[in-house]
């Protein structure tokens, strides 16, 4: 029966929603799931992509399937991973608008702290990361010109880390990462949807290429409430 997933999503979202699977718990297995509701393991997929594209749980290797808040979305601090691959592997309904974006000689600051000729050129690039319509990431990046360009409007609208790997075969490494949490500023309300909240948080990263060239400075202003912010630790002795 080709519905039958879709009435096993609904079964375990009503089930998410009444609290038998709290916030952070792991759903039964695939295999626990099938025999549960006597079905293949294929169909059980299907119910569980289901509740992924709806923003009920996350897929993690090795672990299963996690219920998350789905007003808050899991954000990356370790990884690289780009808001294209984030959105899509969160299933998202997002949209990408391009305020602005124009090439000029890097700000003496930020030539300092990324280490770039004081006369290099940038591409200054400004874009807002709505979900379900709503303003929840304010980024501004900078890239130095010389490693990235011909950047356009529409190759920023869809993903840059995609132009910079697929097109101009760059392999991007690392990152560099500090997050605070700020006082709201004039374009962050006139762009983000708040709420009651006063306060951002605040993404600052320094990214490199294999060959340890930085080619990007992004600073990246996320509505406090909306993501919560994950990493995965391993213990090393100091």
């Amino acid at each position: 029966m080709d519905s039958k997933f879709k009435e096993i999503a609904q079964d375990l979202e009503q089930k998410i929603l009444a609290n038998l699977y709290p916030v952070g718990s792991l759903l039964p297995s695939e295999l626990q799931l099938g025999r549960l509701y006597n079905v293949s393991r294929e169909t059980i997929r299907k119910a569980l992509n289901e509740l992924r594209i709806t923003g009920l749980i996350q897929k993690k290797q090795g672990k299963g399937s996690i219920v998350i808040d789905r007003k808050r979305f899991a954000f990356p601090v370790s990884g690289l991973t780009s808001y294209n691959e984030l959105q899509k592997s969160l299933g998202l309904d997002s949209q990408v608008e391009v305020l602005s974006l124009k090439k000029e000689i890097v700000p003496e600051k930020l030539a300092e702290f990324a280490q770039w000729p004081l006369e290099a050129k940038v591409w200054q690039l400004e874009r807002l990361r709505k979900v379900d319509g709503q303003g929840v990431i304010l980024d501004t990046d900078y890239f130095l010109e010389s490693l990235v360009p011909n950047l356009t409007e529409k190759i920023a609208a869809v993903s840059t880390y995609d132009y910079i790997e697929e097109k101009l075969k760059l392999e991007i490494a690392y990152a560099q990462k500090e997050i605070t949490i700020e006082p709201a500023m004039a374009r962050d309300k006139k762009f983000l949807d708040l709420g009651n909240s006063d306060r951002v948080v605040v993404i600052r990263s320094l990214v490199y290429l294999a060959d340890n060239r930085c080619f990007e400075f992004t600073e990246s202003r996320h509505v406090l409430d909306k993501f919560r912010f994950v990493d995965f630790a391993r213990r090393r002795k100091l």
